[in-house]
């Protein structure tokens, strides 16, 4: 009789590596602190500037260069124009491009144009600088994505995908203490205005974070050289790693390949899946007019300075929850639990918001603002499920990858002007109740797709007749008609043996 699986160890559960093998644990040690470091400050880097962009536009911008109307709104669309053409060919582009080489020189790129921002005229100069800001930018997220998933196994993927997702929330947290201090220290200074600094700054702290990237990131285990972080045993020991999982390293583009990225499901429900979960935040935008709509020409309940702060710990809650998710979704190696138990807490969050009136029980909806992006840590979830149901095929990984940042970003660009106008703030009635049902969307497609990917095991073990057991192949195979079988015949055949000692 095989012996019965061995039992995880309780302090597993609390960091995944230390149940491994010593040369194992050095070699992830060595690979978290260089690819989720460079991550996570990168990451910190792009969101701070994102906010930025506010913060200098009521900071003076706005009178400096003579803005209106809706001028803001069209340079915010700017940026997000070039990030949403730039993102599908790049993380194309990472398959073959060194990625240690490419994210980097595309963050000096992106730090040059931004401190250029500073030097802005008029509105059209800005509206083009934006623009290639946003291009460079578009190289970034869905890549480094590409890359933690060209690495870790099922039970650490999860982890990584969110910590450095985390630095998405302390850009927002940070960016008003750095706009008080460039707008109180530095304003004047050199004939700059204090939103210029704002700039200069952000460009000055990206600089050091992209010379570490070109020190300190990893290819993917297929192409990284041995150097002084990563011997050549740990880089076959990585290689072997993601063989165990079935994850392929890149292979030649071909026709039939480019086509099959369109003939399963994949590229459609975890796309849709990601776009109902990027939009599912907006009712945490209506804090900030709820606050200051007390404010009336005879009375002043908040300041400016509590109106821009107070807000700040719904940032808190994302930072807490993203971690609680991810740690959860490794712990039962399965990643649609979080997305269900968020999706329907914030479906909840958003019919509470539109039932109740605005201003009676003020600290009840306070808090319930403050949950209104419970699942904005969920990013990294959908991503590495999507890592791990396209890992047999490197180029279609990449692209549904990019794909669903992609298009996550096209929807988010007219979606929160057509719930959330400002007109309608802070009542946004529509809104909420919209954003309820695109939670219970998302919940729906995340089981949709628990579903599917269930249907392709069963199918590719009912294939093979091993009574319900799917050797690696099938399940690789299984919707996907371009992949090559005799790949994994060595996985196979290890399968095979397990099965039969089971039996035994």
């Amino acid at each position: 009789m095989a012996d019965k699986p061995k039992k995880r160890a309780l302090k597993t559960y609390i960091w995944d590596t230390w149940d491994k093998p010593p040369e194992e644990r050095r070699f992830l040690f060595k690979l978290d602190a260089c690819l989720l470091t460079y991550a996570a400050l990168s990451y910190f880097s792009k969101y701070l500037d994102q906010q930025n962009v506010t913060n200098a536009y009521v900071s003076g911008m706005q009178e400096d260069l003579g803005l209106h109307g809706n001028e803001l709104n069209y340079i915010t669309t700017a940026w997000t124009c070039g990030y949403v053409i730039g993102q599908i060919p790049s993380n194309m582009l990472i398959t073959r491009i060194r990625p240690s080489l490419w994210i980097p020189l595309m963050e000096v790129i992106w730090s040059v144009l931004t401190m250029t921002l500073a030097a802005s005229k008029n509105f059209s100069t800005l509206v083009a600088i934006r623009f290639f800001v946003g291009l460079a930018e578009s190289t970034f997220y869905p890549s480094i994505q590409y890359v933690i998933g060209s690495w870790y196994k099922p039970e650490e993927l999860g982890k990584r995908a969110c910590i450095f997702h985390t630095a998405s929330a302390l850009g927002p947290m940070f960016s008003g203490f750095l706009q008080a201090g460039a707008y109180d220290g530095l304003n004047g200074r050199f004939g700059l205005a204090g939103w210029r600094w704002l700039f200069i700054i952000d460009g000055i702290i990206t600089v050091p974070i992209a010379i570490l990237g070109f020190l300190i990131m990893p290819d993917l285990p297929s192409n990284t050289p041995p150097s002084m972080f990563y011997t050549q045993a740990q880089l076959e020991l990585a290689q072997r790693r993601m063989e165990e999982i079935g994850r392929k390293p890149p292979a030649p583009f071909t026709r039939k390949k480019i086509i099959g990225f369109f003939q399963t499901w994949h590229l459609y429900l975890l796309t849709l899946l990601y776009i109902l979960f990027n939009n599912g935040g907006n009712p945490a935008s209506s804090m900030i007019f709820w606050l200051k709509s007390f404010n009336t020409p005879e009375k002043t309940v908040y300041t400016v300075a509590q109106i821009n702060t107070y807000p700040i710990p719904m940032y808190a809650v994302q930072v807490v929850t993203t971690l609680t998710w991810a740690w959860w979704s490794d712990a039962v190696k399965a990643r649609w639990p979080p997305m269900v138990l968020a999706g329907l807490w914030n479906m909840v969050n958003c019919i509470v918001l539109a039932a109740t009136p605005l201003y009676t029980h003020i600290a009840r909806r306070w808090v319930f603002y403050y949950f209104t992006i419970v699942t904005g840590g969920l990013s990294g979830l959908i991503l590495a499920w999507a890592n791990e149901l396209t890992g047999h095929d490197s180029e279609k990984r990449a692209f549904v990858v990019g794909c669903c940042n992609t298009f996550a970003y096209v929807v988010q660009t007219w979606l929160p002007i057509v719930l959330f106008p400002q007109v309608e703030q802070p009542r946004v009635f529509k809104g909420n109740v919209a954003t309820a049902g695109i939670n219970f969307a998302m919940v729906c497609t995340a089981l949709t797709v628990l579903f599917l990917s269930r249907r392709d095991e069963r199918r590719a073990a009912k294939k093979q007749g091993f009574g319900g057991e799917a050797t690696s192949s099938d399940i690789m195979l299984e919707g996907d008609e371009n992949a090559d079988p005799t790949k994994v015949k060595t996985q196979e055949s290890d399968l095979v043996v397990e099965i039969e000692e089971l039996r035994a």
